[in-house]
């Protein structure tokens, strides 16, 4: 059960869960999201969500299923504990830590810290890693001192790194910060999320479904004939090639011919033709969007069986739409030569970086000569794993920041002495 909205303390207008969102809305790990990818390189042509923006919409969309469910199932809400400052607040603390180019700095990473430091590298435990240690907002002491319930919805995936399942391939905190994972799961003595944690879960794959989608057919980039016609294609990938008579396959079919129906009925004059931005197209795709957001917030309710740790229940044919939209975008997105093209070329830069910030402490230098000074804190924090060091370095650039850094250190570019790479 989550805490009781603390009071304000002292003279202080605002109630904890207030502030803790407030801390995240002005932290520089939420500015630095302006520049990291979402899923096509954060600035490109202007068109795309960047992380900022992604985080922004999942944190409403997060709010709203906090008001909705207050509304709905007051008792239950109020037994768990619910509060939209604390959803809010996970939400926009929910991707602090992606690295430079998202999920592809993120294994890059992952693959050169696990040699030297088994806890790799993972974005959910590097969020929790800048909230609890390496943000800065006090003298004394690290972090930004959010409070028990914000950094228990802040969890996903609330365990350690794991050599099998699941926890092998995703887990919330590095076991550097166990006093603060300790402190967060005090009362939740289990491995299920708590309800606002779900809220911030689910409200993330809304986000993600529908507005990453929308990015993609006002490029143009989505062939929504094939989309429509290559059915065993998508539900093949989505159900993840399970048997035809499998259960899981056939809910995924049916939510593929829902999906067809509502897209490429309600909508098919607005996907069969050029996007071009008229006015016409422009209300169509938001009222798209709207209607697909408003269907996906009623996906998920307060479980009413106040005894059981799983604080939610799922609308199942809802999520299964979710995952048909996920996989239209992995489909004919992210597996396209072109961005395939540009990953290449990040993942040879997160790889330089890291090469060449190793080298110099395994010289023995405290930390590289060429280290901006804004980041050379981190080495105390980081203790006697340089490893982790050089990852929260990195992972503290802005894709930007990244690339011309790079330049410099490799020679394409030399760029000016009074032009400084950090800020």
């Amino acid at each position: 059960m989550a805490a009781v909205s603390p009071r304000p303390i002292g003279d202080e207008q605002r109630a904890q869960f207030e502030r803790d969102r407030d801390r995240l809305l002005y932290s520089s790990a939420f500015h630095r999201l302006a520049g990291i990818t979402q899923i096509v390189r954060a600035g490109e042509a202007g068109v795309f969500h960047t992380r900022q923006q992604h985080t922004i919409k999942v944190a409403q969309v997060g709010r709203r299923l906090a008001q909705k469910l207050l509304k709905e199932q007051p008792e239950s809400a109020k037994h768990r504990g619910l509060d939209p400052e604390v959803v809010e607040a996970a939400c926009l603390l929910h991707d602090l830590g992606h690295p430079p180019f998202g999920h592809v700095g993120e294994s890059v990473l992952d693959a050169l810290v696990k040699p030297s430091d088994a806890d790799g590298f993972e974005g959910n435990a590097q969020s929790f890693r800048i909230v609890t240690k390496l943000a800065i907002r006090f003298p004394e002491h690290d972090g930004i001192d959010l409070t028990r319930a914000t950094l228990a919805a802040s969890l996903k995936y609330p365990w350690f790194r794991a050599g099998e399942g699941k926890a092998s391939k995703k887990w919330s905190a590095y076991r550097a910060e166990t006093k603060d994972f300790e402190f967060a799961r005090e009362f939740h003595q289990h491995t299920e999320k708590t309800l606002e944690a779900e809220l911030m879960d689910w409200a993330d794959d809304v986000a993600y479904s529908v507005h990453d989608l929308e990015d993609f057919h006002r490029c143009n980039a989505l062939p929504w004939q094939r989309v429509f016609q290559e059915d065993q294609k998508i539900i093949d990938h989505a159900s993840g090639g399970v048997g035809q008579y499998d259960p899981k396959r056939q809910r995924l079919t049916a939510a593929y011919l829902r999906l067809k129906e509502f897209l490429g009925g309600t909508y098919s004059v607005l996907l069969e033709t050029q996007y071009e931005g008229t006015r016409e197209q422009r209300e169509q795709l938001r009222r798209m969007t709207s209607q697909l957001i408003g269907k996906y917030m009623g996906a998920i309710r307060i479980n009413d069986d106040l005894t059981s740790n799983r604080a939610v229940e799922f609308d199942q044919d809802k999520v299964d739409e979710v995952l048909i939209l996920k996989q239209i975008t992995r489909d004919y997105i992210i597996g396209s030569p072109t961005l395939a093209a540009q990953q290449h070329g990040q993942k040879k830069i997160v790889t330089d970086l890291f090469g060449a910030l190793k080298d110099e402490l395994d010289a023995g230098k405290e930390y590289p000569a060429f280290l901006p000074h804004r980041l050379r804190y981190l080495r105390k924090i980081a203790e006697n794993s340089p490893a982790r060091f050089v990852a929260d370095c990195i992972a503290s650039l802005s894709e930007s920041e990244a690339v011309a850094l790079h330049s410099r250190l490799m020679g394409v570019g030399t760029g000016s002495v009074l032009d400084p790479i950090v800020r």
